[in-house]
């Protein structure tokens, strides 16, 4: 191990990342990457989360690719279970793959309702059910839960989306509360708008790109996007010593747009 690496906040460690073949999960496994930890990228695109730990080789570090469907009960948990295994520990989780489906009550099918639950709210469950194990063996770990800026605020016609981000907050504070004697960390990460194709679902609620970036620059206080890289420093702070105090926290990271 280089001078470099001993230096870093997350030297040693390893990470598992779910839905990180772009955005803010992709910037998240560069960041927790450069930080020394031993990243596993993970995405249903199976060829993005590849091209995402190349990348992060390419640059020095370490990193490697698992396709991962988070739906698949059994394939997640296997997962993040076979990491365990191989690399002997298991020390940090981010578990951010989500769906953004927009629409009011009468809007939004139950089918739709169905599958932003799968994803926003069961697969977290899975992923961090998966993770307490080899976690408790190492005795502790940081688990990290994607959420939203929607789950500490109401969003106007996206009933499935708020409802979901608000109950993963609420599970997250629940096993953050369970598990903190234990050393495991559990915390929510809260983005506001940063400009990537997850905010599909809020664009067609806004009547198209200039509505988005009309409320953009009108409803948040510093009239701006947050980008994936600012998120990042976010994770790597969950992720590390740094926030070795904090646990049922929800790290609300969106230009000043919820207050």
């Amino acid at each position: 191990m280089n001078a470099q690496a001993q230096a870093s906040l997350l030297a040693g460690k390893v990470a598992f990342v779910t839905g990180a073949a772009s955005g803010i999960g992709a910037a998240g496994a560069r960041a927790l990457a450069r930080e020394g930890a031993t990243v596993v990228v993970t995405d249903r695109d199976g060829p993005g989360a590849q091209a995402v730990a190349a990348a992060i080789r390419a640059d020095g570090h370490a990193a490697e690719a698992i396709t991962v469907d988070v739906t698949d009960d059994t394939a997640l948990r296997g997962a993040i279970e076979a990491t365990a295994a191989h690399h002997g520990r298991l020390d940090v989780l981010h578990s951010h793959a989500g769906l953004q489906i927009e629409g009011t009550l009468e809007q939004v099918s139950v089918a739709d309702m169905d599958a932003s639950w799968a994803l926003n709210v069961r697969s977290h469950f899975v992923a961090a059910q998966a993770a307490i194990a080899p976690m408790r063996r190492q005795g502790g770990g940081s688990i990290i839960i994607t959420s939203s800026n929607s789950g500490v605020q109401y969003d106007r016609e996206m009933v499935a989306y708020a409802t979901t981000k608000h109950a993963v907050l609420a599970m997250t504070r629940q096993i953050a509360a369970d598990y903190a004697r234990e050393n495991i960390r559990v915390n929510a990460l809260c983005p506001g708008f940063v400009d990537t194709p997850f905010n599909r679902g809020f664009e067609i609620q806004m009547g198209g790109r200039a509505g988005l970036e009309d409320y953009v620059a009108t409803a948040i206080p510093m009239g701006r996007f947050g980008t994936v890289e600012e998120i990042a420093e976010g994770i790597v702070f969950l992720a590390s010593d740094r926030s070795s105090f904090m646990t049922g926290h929800a790290l609300v990271i969106d230009g000043g747009e919820s207050i």
